[in-house]
């Protein structure tokens, strides 16, 4: 694993041989991303880069993905509702929560016995309330008096295409302080910011994943800073 703190890792984070990367990310989500050979400090500052390289106002085929958080104010009988709810699962021996899917907004939730509910595959933040609603009224009619209330995001994750591949070895030696890259382990190259503070899996053929993100704006940073430096090392 490659590990370092330079002088020019400003914004970036490090990444030591011990980190725990537990991403929970899904490889098919991906950011396609690319560039030309550039230099470290053009890199390192989007501004200095030339009309060339202009980052686009919108990342090709930019997706969210939520994973949000709500509370049903009840407790739950979890084999009653696995019994009576379409498209639900429990299995108590593999995991402590009923797995529900509905089709519009295609998405899945985790419903545990406390009453907490996790809500993942939509696109949206909005798209993630309504799902989230939905899976509460479905809870409300098997007649348990669920509530809606702590709706948070969690985590947000982005993917685009840029369309190029990318030159994973030379992005990970120019940018050694912030990037780890094993293709034995892992066909990606992940690249840690601090600035903010999200993961990214960056592929050669260009598909890049955005984790971490606490808002869409994250995911917007992110791609804006990351863009010049993929365009530098593209294929």
């Amino acid at each position: 694993m490659h590990s370092n703190q330079g002088p020019g890792s400003m914004g970036f984070a490090s990444i030591d041989r011990g980190s725990n990367m537990n991403l929970n990310i899904n490889p098919s989500s991906v950011v396609n991303l690319g560039g030309n050979p550039g230099s470290v400090l053009q890199d390192m500052n989007p501004g200095s880069v030339g009309p060339n390289l202009a980052v686009p106002m919108t990342p090709l085929n930019f997706e969210q993905l939520p994973k949000v958080y709500v509370h049903l104010g009840v407790p739950l009988d979890l084999k009653k509702i696995a019994l009576h709810a379409r498209n639900a699962e429990y299995n108590p021996k593999r995991f402590a929560a009923v797995i529900m899917r509905i089709r519009e907004p295609r998405t899945t939730a985790l419903i545990f016995s406390s009453g907490k509910m996790v809500c993942t595959g939509a696109k949206s933040e909005d798209a993630s309330r309504l799902a989230a609603r939905k899976y509460a009224r479905i809870v409300q009619k098997l007649g348990f008096d669920a509530k809606f209330t702590e709706f948070k995001v969690q985590n947000m994750v982005g993917s685009c295409d840029v369309r190029f591949p990318i030159q994973l070895e030379g992005l990970c030696v120019t940018h050694t302080q912030f990037s780890t890259y094993e293709p034995e382990l892992f066909p990606g190259l992940i690249y840690r910011m601090v600035k903010p503070r999200v993961v990214l899996l960056i592929f050669v053929s260009g598909k890049v994943v955005i984790t971490g993100a606490k808002f869409k704006k994250d995911i917007d940073d992110a791609f804006s800073q990351i863009y010049p430096i993929l365009k530098g090392f593209k294929k």
